[in-house]
């Protein structure tokens, strides 16, 4: 019995020196402090806004908003009124 306590003990403690290389941290690799013309974007664009909403749009919003349309039927709705440009009733 001793036998195998001692090999239990032997390959808990080399488990424990190999897999303390295996959590080591590595470094960082080094980034330059400034960006060089290399990695520098070309230019900044700037957010691109949402468009307005048309005046048939709005008014497309609101006849949906009156028959209580919701999902898939509002949207349905909606699409037909912008093609009619808001005489959808």
């Amino acid at each position: 019995m001793t036998t195998f306590t001692s090999r239990l003990l032997v390959t808990a403690a080399a488990s424990l020196m190999l897999a303390g290389s295996a959590f080591a941290q590595t470094t960082a690799p080094a980034t330059p402090a400034t960006p060089s013309a290399k990695t520098a974007p070309a230019k900044m664009e700037a957010p691109k806004a949402k468009p307005e909403r048309t005046a048939a749009s709005l008014e497309c919003s609101k006849q949906a908003d009156a028959k209580g349309l919701h999902g898939k039927e509002r949207k349905k709705f909606r699409s037909d009124c912008k093609k009619n440009a808001g005489k959808a009733n």
